[in-house]
């Protein structure tokens, strides 16, 4: 008997399309899961259980009177807790907002929801989506990596890469400013994409820092993202920073018969600071891809333009981020957590010549690091996350320079691509010996998400990491009983699909 809560996403909407599965069968098995290991997790602001089976009866009903079907049909999905529903409040992670509902919805969503897709509920995240590591002092409890829950899930879409990972829902949005989809999804072990900048709409998504907040999906394999990518792109009136390009058709693209991008071995920047055990799972996915046939030649990066680029990231974020606050901060400033506080403060102290000389910089930048990165290759292969995933414990009530050298590591290699406004993908390759996951990044030129997501399918099609469920997951699907403590670890390969 099929387990609909960790049939993919795809699979999903194909049983339910055909009748072969109901949509509120779906549902009640991704309400079982989370019956049976929410809470030790703790992705979910709130679980909207009574609203997912309404919509799960409606569209089973749509499905029996023979109603045009969307792609996503159907199916449950969850959202980090910072997009705008008509009639709902969001809360953003934090003590300042959930009070006044919205009176529009996120495009986004919306787009979603003409796709058919459920929503099952509102997942957490980081305080304003300030801060790498997943932790919020604002929640009761710590949400908590799947593989491991004594480790973090990685910020600010913490929720996102939880509930993905955990077989809650079949996928998820969350947002990247530094790293924020792609570093939760590289550490619990899902697909996370970077769309270029414009790409996605951000109309109805809480602002963090405008020239880099970027709208993205976490799902469990890269067809998957594909899917949820080619629904949620495309130009939009309402946000500014719109570009006026259709959807990529990246789930088309996947089984074209053009030539394979010409993929490169990033070298500069990207391997400074990298954990030798990180290191080497690359070096086997890179040995994967060679052995299909690729050929994956070293490419040699400006790493000084790059530490130019990581420097001006956070001055900009940090700007930005200040100039969105300074009324609440000015009223309100004992509301917001000490860290997040602090980060605000120091936006204030950015001199204005400063923050314009970094916008000014920007495209320079870009121009400079795409002809070097791309004179010979198409898409850039790249460690994501370059440390082993941290505990919670040591991501938590601590300060100093060996605190910051951590927090930093968790997103220098993601950072550079916001700033520069480049489309990136995190795919899982392997484990460290912590039994965390690691991933790879793909980097492309602007709008090459359907090459970068070729080239992330064809590797999941010659190796099985993204069948390898958390064991959190297996013990529960069998009914065992789950630790206390919660610090359930490992892996087992579901075979079942």
């Amino acid at each position: 008997m099929t387990d609909w809560s960790r049939a993919t996403l795809v699979d999903t909407a194909a049983a339910i399309a055909s009748g072969r599965v109901r949509s509120r069968e779906v549902a009640e098995a991704c309400l079982d899961r989370a019956a049976r290991i929410g809470g030790q997790v703790n992705c979910f602001v709130e679980l909207d259980a009574a609203g997912l089976r309404a919509a799960a009866d409606d569209a089973d009903r749509a499905v029996a009177a023979g109603a045009p079907l969307g792609p996503l049909h159907g199916v449950p999905l969850a959202h980090k807790d910072m997009y705008d529903r008509k009639g709902r409040s969001s809360g953003c992670g934090s003590k300042l907002r959930g009070a006044v509902p919205a009176t529009t919805t996120a495009t986004a969503l919306a787009k979603l929801d003409a796709a058919g897709a459920l929503e099952m509920g509102r997942l957490t995240m980081v305080e304003f989506a300030m801060g790498p590591h997943g932790w919020n002092p604002n929640y009761s409890a710590p949400c908590s990596n799947p593989w491991n829950t004594a480790h973090i899930p990685c910020g600010s879409s913490s929720g996102s890469g939880v509930a993905v990972a955990a077989r809650l829902v079949h996928g998820s949005l969350g947002s990247d400013t530094g790293g924020s989809v792609r570093c939760p999804a590289a550490v619990t072990g899902v697909v996370g994409v970077l769309p270029t900048y414009g790409r996605v709409s951000r109309y109805g998504a809480m602002p963090m820092s405008f020239s880099l907040d970027c709208v993205g999906p976490l799902a469990r394999t890269a067809r998957e993202a594909a899917r949820l990518l080619d629904v949620i792109s495309g130009p939009d009136p309402r946000d500014a920073s719109s570009l006026d390009v259709p959807p990529p058709r990246a789930e088309a693209a996947l089984g074209s018969a053009a030539p394979l991008p010409r993929l490169g071995l990033a070298r500069g920047y990207f391997e400074e600071g990298l954990h030798p055990e990180v290191a080497a799972a690359l070096a086997e996915a890179v040995a994967v891809l060679e052995r299909a046939g690729h050929a994956v030649p070293e490419v040699a990066l400006d790493a000084a333009l790059l530490h130019q680029v990581a420097d001006l990231h956070p001055l900009v974020m940090k700007a930005e981020g200040a100039a969105n606050h300074m009324a609440d901060m000015r009223m309100r400033q004992e509301d917001y957590s000490f860290e997040v506080s602090q980060r605000l403060h120091a936006g204030f102290f950015i001199p204005a010549p400063d923050y314009i000389q970094a916008l000014k910089l920007r495209g320079a930048h870009l121009r400079a690091f795409a002809a070097r990165a791309f004179a010979t290759v198409d898409v850039l292969v790249a460690p994501c996350v370059a440390i082993p995933v941290p505990t919670i414990a040591e991501t938590t009530g601590h300060r100093g320079k060996a605190y910051l050298d951590m927090v930093v590591a968790l997103t220098r290699n993601t950072k550079v691509l916001n700033w520069l406004g480049l489309p990136g993908i995190s795919v899982p390759i392997g484990f460290t010996a912590n039994g965390l996951p690691v991933a790879m990044q793909l980097i492309g030129r602007p709008l090459a998400e359907a090459e970068l997501l070729r080239i992330a399918d064809r590797y999941q099609q010659l190796t099985g990491w993204h069948m390898l469920e958390p064991a959190l997951v297996m013990r529960s699907a069998r009914g065992e009983s789950i630790q206390a403590d919660g610090t359930t670890m490992g892996a087992e390969r579901r075979i079942d699909r």
